[in-house]
């Protein structure tokens, strides 16, 4: 029991690192609040897979508060009744219901198919809460009074779409390669049977496809929305660079052609093992997760731009990877002396 209780707990900090981290890592910002993130949401879509939806909301919970903090500044905009929905409806509720992920595993038959469902009924409940807010309490402060609901499903659809998109893609992805119904994560059945080679070689050109993927998706995206006002406008898809999209494209599915065939080329008696590789991954993660951290803080120093918001962001952002780091440590001295 104390080690499942570990390693639990070890997962759902990590997790927050990464959900932390990513969710930093805006690729758009929106004029009146809601941003554009690579797979931000997908731990914490995890973590709920795996542990259920009463622990997933839990763990959701957290990162909703992890959010909040990181985004007083929209809270301070408005006072009183008005902010407290600000806080339920933008953070508290909107992120807590990613917890709702996993209420499909075991129901459909397939990781895959779950983990999309989950992944989509949580991002749908998250787009749901941002609507209600935006055509309420923003309704004649950051969106106008005249067709507030309408306004407000365009405006959180510019970012919560392409949220949605590359969640799922990651997800489907990531069912392919591993197994996250087991105890401990492992390689999906068909992936056990292969050698260790194969499966680097067959991830590598899979990720380069969902790479690919999720860069037209949030190309497209950014375009479809006017930058000073949020309001969606699909002719904006006239400035795209379709020629970079292509060639990003092809070059992802020309590296997953490539890695698949090297994959098929490994013999089935191959003697590579990586285990030792696969193991370290969890603390690759989490080194890579420190030295953003670091870098963070210094271009943040270097800015000079020193506001309550950066302290918090690098206050948690800090805390979240030393945690991460100390629980995988943890979890790791308790492997060895079991």
């Amino acid at each position: 029991m104390e080690k499942k209780r570990a390693l639990r707990l070890t997962e759902s900090a990590i997790m927050l690192a990464f959900a932390t981290i990513l969710g930093m890592l805006k690729i758009v910002d929106l004029p009146y609040g809601g941003s554009i993130t690579a797979f931000s949401m997908l731990p914490i879509v995890l973590i709920a897979y795996r542990y259920g939806v009463a622990w997933g909301s839990f763990t959701a919970l957290a990162y909703s508060l992890l959010q909040l903090l990181t985004g007083m500044k929209t809270v301070m905009a408005v006072s009183g009744l008005s902010a407290l929905a600000v806080i339920l409806l933008d953070y508290v509720v909107a992120f807590t219901v990613l917890g709702l992920a996993g209420v499909f595993r075991g129901k459909l038959g397939s990781q895959g198919a779950e983990l999309a469902a989950g992944s989509v009924l949580a991002c749908a409940l998250r787009y749901l809460c941002h609507v209600v807010a935006g055509c309420t309490v923003w309704a004649g402060l950051s969106i106008p009074d005249t067709q507030a609901l309408f306004y407000s499903l365009a405006y959180n659809a510019t970012y919560m779409v392409p949220e949605t998109l590359t969640t799922v893609i990651g997800a489907v992805y990531l069912a392919k390669v591993l197994d996250f119904r087991s105890e401990s994560i492992t390689r999906s059945a068909p992936q056990a049977k292969a050698p260790d080679l194969a499966l680097l070689w067959s991830g590598i050109g899979k990720a380069a496809l969902v790479v690919a993927a999720v860069f037209d998706i949030q190309h497209i995206a950014v375009l479809l929305q006017n930058p000073e006002t949020g309001d969606f406008d699909i002719t904006g898809i006239a400035q795209a660079n379709w020629l970079l999209l292509a060639v990003v494209t092809v070059a992802g599915v020309a590296l997953f052609l490539l890695f698949s065939w090297l994959a098929s080329r490994v013999p089935a008696d191959s003697t590579v093992k990586l285990k030792g590789f696969f193991h370290a991954l969890p603390f690759i993660g989490v080194a890579a997760a420190a030295i953003f951290d670091v870098v963070f803080i210094v271009l943040t120093f270097q800015g000079g731009k020193l506001s309550s918001d950066s302290w918090t962001q690098m206050v948690l952002l800090t805390v979240c990877v030393r945690g991460a780091a100390g629980f995988l440590v943890f979890r790791n001295r308790a492997k060895r002396q079991a």
